[in-house]
């Protein structure tokens, strides 16, 4: 998405969170007699905003083919993920769902994440931390620690990395369909189609 979609979308969703304050705030004063507190106000404007903001970026998609068994399949994948507007999201809280059109699993955070430093994306150490039942993040950028030391996304950008389990690896034009779960938020969902593998690594 270029700088100019990115800025659209995120006064479209500045614009629509100031509408749907207005809309809560107008519908208790014309319903001052259904008991409504203030907390309950402030808590029904809290969670407007927060299902608004807490809206992940997908920047890029990426798998990496390993050869097993005489068997050339995507067991590698990289997401490239960063907030559309600069507030926390807690990734502690986000869960990952996988379907290959035959089974489901949900990934947990492994609670790991590691800049990328030096290192190659998809050899870095961290995929050695993670299992097939979680997901660690590969941190491009992150200046206050947020998302190392707290498991908080702001203004960060990271790869969430996944290891497919043989059930689970795709390979040439198999797909797989994740979803990001997060508590509170936008559900987001992705199909990632396994293309020709004419190198290693491939955009999905």
């Amino acid at each position: 998405m270029n700088k100019l979609g990115s800025i659209g979308i995120a006064t479209g969703v500045l614009l629509i969170s100031l509408i749907l304050i207005t809309a809560t705030a107008a519908s208790v004063i014309n319903n001052q007699t259904s008991g409504i507190s203030e907390e309950n106000i402030e808590q029904m404007l809290d969670d407007v905003l927060n299902e608004i903001t807490t809206y992940i970026q997908i920047k890029d998609k990426i798998g990496k083919y390993y050869t097993t068994n005489g068997e050339t399949q995507i067991e590698k994948i990289a997401i490239l993920i960063k907030p559309l507007i600069s507030e926390n999201i807690d990734i502690s809280d986000l869960t990952i769902k996988l379907c290959n059109g035959e089974d489901i699993k949900i990934l947990s955070y492994s609670g790991n994440s590691e800049f990328i430093g030096s290192q190659k994306l998809f050899n870095h150490q961290i995929w050695d931390k993670i299992t097939y039942d979680t997901f660690g993040f590969i941190v491009l950028s992150d200046r206050d620690d947020s998302l190392d030391s707290y498991s908080v996304l702001n203004k960060d950008m990271a790869y969430m990395i996944i290891k497919l389990s043989e059930d689970f690896a795709i390979s040439k034009g198999e797909s797989i369909i994740v979803t990001f779960l997060p508590l509170s938020g936008t559900t987001i969902t992705l199909e990632l189609k396994a293309p020709l593998p004419m190198s290693k690594i491939v955009t999905l």
